[in-house]
């Protein structure tokens, strides 16, 4: 930042991101009519950039241009530059990345647009060195030239122009006469198998980005499908995760990306959305194989969660910077001699064996602490120790480099409020809490669905943004679809009548909002929302799930929680919308090719009327039970407000009873436990 710069017009928006560049010499403006009518009046092509505050690239971008004066004197002149926070406006990066990726065939951030005063692009890229270096135009070369050819060539601007406004309808997924099966989760499974890395676990090369819906998949078809080798892709990645310099062995929780195959370097930075994610594909792998090191790895993400990312009033911060005093990772990485002065020689030592740290460092001279090649129980042994005694030993000298760390300047925080991520981690909390039968895992959960319900609701309209109290921009398709899950765990936590019918509520707005009554599927923004170059409709996962994958999800847990059968035609709807973009690459929307195991398979209906504390509720809650939905109450008549199939269902003698339904035809209720389980625990393949 140039401090001695006036502020610009972003001086007074909210987004972190774009107070970052309150004082540059650039004239940024936030996107709006103001910018968009000044580039009409002065007949001034616009450059639009967009990225998030805890970017690296977006930092050096800023450094090497945004920051200089002479790049920003030609803008000023020559451009009208607008300033936009990706995580706050999804909308607007979804419709200028696609349009990258068709121009340049990649795409990233940070994303640089040049386009017309009617927001039509003409050129597109991402970062830009200040001069030509790395095999890169620089970006004052760029946009001298881009300059040049928008006042001298108007019409290689229009044919360029027209040719992007001709192809992005093209690109929104339109219904086909034909629909997607489970062939198309068998196809999504062995394009994985030929993806997955054998020796280190993940799916393809580096950059490796965790994926956690992708293991979700895998355990669910392993539970439907019963195919070990699903089972074994999906653990072999999550240890090799939970090994490697992704994860911080000091502090807890996860790095977005590893640079690397093995998982050893990080991309340093922490978002809220992976550890959510992350969060419920250990519980639900220690679910499915009470192994105990996925408990630890999900308890440990909880502990950094509340740690570092809680704002103190029940909401999460969005991420934390890669960047520490201007160098990725300084906060993270240690020196041999450092870890020794801290620990003392003998623990130092231990400490430096059991972590992968070595005088010579495996980071640019520096350590990143791992445990990929590292036996715990060899070390223990090698030492005459015990495996516990040694896991005690490494923790103590864990806290104290971590309370050592925090002498170190912390990095920058985004500590804007996202619903959608910040939905994903109350449904993560609610999961553990259920799974692991801590109540104050669910207490979290609740506090966090309780601050969204008071802060980012408005006229009965979920909102997207919440920062230092002002809430901003419509909600979108994500923040409804990653809520609804947050309610539906919730309730399965809890089995408070107040989250299925916020669910209930949720879904239906979901459906008015976003779908697509022509084509089918959802569209990324509502009907009431700012109208756009493209009304964008995604399918494909990248970082994140798609909005139409997890909404796909919710559809099919809500109409078999609720009996409501349109929620189940809706989702059927979409087989045919998604259908040619999925057959071409069924794992490209894997966590929509997910809700196909749920349609296509045998589901059950599980309702018991008792109390709700009863150790067979507490079984069904720990058990992982992906095709089985869980109404419990001590009375039916609350049940059936959300619910009205089970209206005339009675408790059997003020017993607990169960009654087990598949496809909503029930069978005759129980008060045995044990012939209730064997109803509801029984997969195709158990009976093979």
């Amino acid at each position: 930042m140039t401090q001695q710069n006036k502020a610009n017009n972003l001086i007074s928006e909210k987004s972190p991101y774009l107070q970052q560049h309150a004082y540059n010499p650039v004239n940024w403006y936030p996107w709006g009519d103001q910018a968009f009518n000044k580039a009409k009046q002065e007949d001034k092509p616009i450059f639009l950039s967009i990225g998030y505050s805890t970017c690296h690239w977006c930092h050096v971008f800023a450094r090497e241009s945004f920051e200089d004066e002479v790049i920003a004197a030609y803008l000023n002149e020559h451009f009208v530059s607008i300033k936009v926070d990706r995580e706050e406006r999804p909308d607007i990066d979804a419709i200028y990345m696609k349009v990258c990726q068709m121009m340049t065939g990649q795409g990233g951030w940070p994303l640089s647009i040049f386009m017309t005063p009617e927001q039509v692009p003409f050129y597109a890229g991402t970062y830009f060195p200040r001069d030509s270096k790395y095999g890169l135009p620089g970006f004052s070369d760029v946009i001298t030239q881009l300059n040049h050819v928008y006042q001298e060539d108007p019409e290689q601007i229009a044919n360029v122009t027209k040719s992007v406004t001709d192809a992005l309808p093209k690109t929104i997924s339109a219904k086909s006469e034909n629909r997607l099966t489970q062939e198309t989760a068998d196809k999504a499974y062995k394009a994985l198998k030929k993806q997955f890395d054998l020796t280190n676990g993940g799916f393809g090369d580096s950059p490796k980005f965790p994926t956690p819906h992708t293991i979700m998949f895998l355990l669910r078809y392993y539970y439907f499908k019963g195919e070990t080798e699903a089972l074994e892709m999906a653990e072999k990645t999550l240890q090799q995760m939970a090994a490697g310099g992704i994860y911080d062995h000091i502090g807890f929780g996860f790095a977005r990306y590893s640079t690397d195959e093995s998982w050893l370097v990080p991309h340093f930075e922490k978002m809220l959305y992976d550890n959510a994610l992350l969060l419920m594909a250990y519980t639900e792998c220690y679910q499915v194989t009470a192994n105990p090191l996925y408990k630890t790895i999900s308890e440990q993400i909880i502990t950094f969660v509340m740690r570092e990312m809680h704002n103190g009033e029940g909401g999460f911060y969005s991420a934390i910077d890669a960047d520490s005093e201007g160098i990725e990772g300084q906060y993270y990485v240690w020196d041999y001699n450092e870890i020794l002065e801290v620990l003392g020689k003998e623990r130092g030592v231990m400490f430096a064996d059991a972590y992968g740290i070595t005088r010579e460092g495996n980071f640019a001279g520096s350590n990143i602490p791992n445990l990929l090649h590292t036996d715990l129980d060899q070390m223990a042994a090698s030492r005459n120790m015990t495996t516990a005694a040694l896991k005690q030993e490494l923790d103590a000298a864990r806290e104290q480099l971590l309370t050592k760390r925090h002498e170190r300047v912390y990095p920058h925080i985004d500590d804007k409020v996202l619903t959608s991520w910040n939905a994903m981690m109350t449904a993560a909390l609610a999961k553990a809490g259920k799974v692991f039968q801590e109540q104050h895992y669910t207490n979290a959960a609740e506090e966090t669905a309780a601050f969204i319900e008071q802060n980012l609701v408005e006229n009965n309209r979920v909102m997207a943004r919440y920062r230092d109290g002002d809430v901003k921009y419509a909600g979108y398709l994500d923040d409804y679809a990653f809520l609804i899950r947050a309610y539906a765990e919730l309730y399965e936590a809890t089995f408070s009548q107040h989250y299925l019918q916020m669910a209930c509520r949720l879904t239906d707005n979901m459906i008015d909002l976003f779908w697509d009554t022509d084509e089918g599927g959802f569209f990324l923004t509502g009907h009431d929302s700012e109208r756009l170059l493209s009304r964008e409709k995604h399918i494909y996962d990248d970082a994140l799930p798609s909005g139409n994958g997890v909404a796909a999800m919710m559809l099919a847990t809500m109409g078999f929680l609720t009996g409501n059968t349109a929620y189940l035609d809706k989702l059927d709807s979409m087989y045919y919308t998604f259908y040619d973009a999925l057959k071409r690459v069924p794992d490209g929307g894997i966590h929509f090719v997910q809700s196909l195991l749920l349609l296509d398979n045998p589901t059950k209906e599980a309702v018991v009327l008792g109390d709700i504390q009863d150790a067979f509720i507490a079984n069904l809650q720990q058990t992982f039970l992906p095709d089985v939905t869980l109404l419990a109450s001590a009375d039916p008549q609350q049940l059936a407000q959300a619910a009205p199939f089970v209206a005339d269902y009675q408790q059997i003698e003020q017993q607990l009873t169960v009654y087990v339904c598949e496809n909503f035809a029930c069978h005759e209720p129980t008060t045995d436990p044990e012939k209730a389980w064997q109803s509801i625990y029984k997969r195709s393949w158990d009976r093979i």
